[in-house]
């Protein structure tokens, strides 16, 4: 069960990282997958998505991750430290990335087995914008709200590490109040974006599917601006029986 985990989030960070998808280069993004109750694997600090191979991640322990979240305001040296100490293999020399407290909010929710966090050129042109807020603030086509779920979660710019990752886990408890569902997309503004899956597919097909919503979200402004589609529209593409059969047969529940 541990291997099999491991060796699909291999695979799946593989896949981000191809340069050909434009989702991230060089160190950029970072990957999860859940590993049993108690523990997780995450990307090390410095490697590539690209060339990931099963050495370049470290197994942690969700206890010891959340803990700093209630650590108070804690230096980068001493969240370093403290990352460094959940590692499972206390030899090991692989430093945990800066976002594996984010990575530990996001496998504790329901569902939630696999997340990848990357930086798509499109995605991040968006979240760059100055018109951020208004074009993540509705759904656009019916296949969005398919694999994207009914609304991404958007966070306000925020320093990345445990400010982020309080901010992260504040406003997905409210997305889970007000939704009643667990959100598929984090959108993280002049950061990137995240893809909250049950299976590494999932993941893969989340990003691809909101690349292209920004591709869209693009291409409208050239036009005016995006025309959503009506709440009661979107609501009836979140619920429709064929849909939903759809989704299963992807794989997506």
């Amino acid at each position: 069960m541990l291997r099999d985990a491991l060796t699909q989030l291999v695979a799946m960070s593989n896949n981000l990282g191809d340069p050909a998808l434009d989702y991230a280069i060089l160190g950029e993004g970072n990957t999860s997958a859940r590993a049993d109750a108690d523990t997780f694997w995450v990307k090390a600090s410095g490697t590539e998505l690209r060339t990931a191979v099963t050495s370049d991640f470290v197994r942690v322990q969700f206890d010891r991750v959340l803990d700093l979240l209630e650590g108070g305001d804690l230096g980068d040296n001493e969240v370093a430290a403290g990352l460094e100490a959940a590692r499972v293999d206390v030899t090991s020399v692989a430093r945990p990335s800066v976002e594996t407290v984010l990575h530990a909010i996001a496998l504790q929710l329901e569902g939630v087995n696999f997340v990848g966090h990357t930086h798509p050129t499109a995605v991040n042109a968006v979240l760059c914008s100055e018109k951020v807020e208004e074009a993540v603030s509705g759904r656009l086509f019916p296949d969005e709200i398919a694999y994207c779920g009914w609304a991404p979660v958007y966070i306000p710019y925020t320093d990345p590490g445990l400010p982020l990752a309080r901010k992260f886990r504040d406003l997905i408890d409210r997305h889970v109040r007000d939704v009643h569902e667990v959100p598929k997309v984090i959108l993280m503004q002049n950061h990137g974006f995240i893809a909250l899956g049950q299976t590494a597919r999932q993941v893969e097909d989340i990003t691809a599917m909101y690349v292209k919503v920004a591709r869209v979200l693009l291409g409208t402004y050239v036009l005016g601006g995006p025309h959503f589609l009506s709440t009661t529209a979107a609501a009836r593409i979140h619920t429709r029986p064929d849909e939903l059969y759809r989704r299963k047969e992807r794989g997506h529940q």
